[in-house]
């Protein structure tokens, strides 16, 4: 089983999950009843290792058969259909995940120091910019940019905060329509 495959299994499994409030793998297994190691057999695509009984716990919560879990886990087809549009754009998100945090900073330290080679890169990068915006993507904050903590929308790198703190943007946030995906992190100006 490649990286990959597990990858796509996660992914999966977690658009399901989605599809019916549940937001983590340790709900999940608290829902069903199902032992997280089971949970990672299903990720893993070792669903027919698995017990009836488990698939079919996993089934009821989910809101599918056994025969579609069947179907999406085992391998034997490409992947399940997608049912909406933005069930496409929160897989997408979730692959370019780790880029979509790091990119502004990147951004920030090229733009203080216009002579590094790499400011051609930026310009490269505008139909991704496009793409977020016709996603419904917007960024919480700028890197450098000093605003006042909101803890629904911050999350601290160090330190602590008083009553209506003033923080840095060390990281920017996102969030997708009226949902939250990542809070921009954040550190208390002395």
């Amino acid at each position: 089983m490649t990286k990959s495959t597990t990858s796509d299994y996660t992914l999966r499994l977690k658009n399901l999950m989605e599809q019916v409030g549940i937001t983590n793998f340790k709900q999940l297994s608290e829902q069903t009843g199902v032992s997280k190691k089971q949970i990672l057999h299903l990720r893993r695509g070792k669903i027919k290792q698995m017990r009836v009984e488990v698939l079919l716990a996993l089934g009821s919560t989910l809101g599918v058969s056994v025969n579609e879990l069947i179907e999406w886990f085992s391998g034997e087809t490409s992947s399940p259909v997608l049912s909406t549009r933005e069930q496409f754009e929160r897989e997408s998100l979730y692959i370019i995940e780790s880029w979509l945090l790091q990119w502004p900073t990147v951004v920030s330290a090229i733009e203080q120091n216009p002579e590094l080679p790499a400011q051609r890169v930026i310009k490269l990068l505008n139909p991704f910019e496009k793409l977020l915006k016709f996603w419904r993507v917007e960024r919480i904050g700028q890197v450098g940019e000093v605003v006042t903590y909101n803890p629904q929308q911050h999350q601290l790198l160090s330190g602590n905060v008083e009553p209506e703190p003033t923080v840095k943007v060390r990281y920017v946030g996102y969030r997708h329509g009226n949902k939250l995906l990542y809070r921009a992190k954040v550190e208390p100006i002395d």
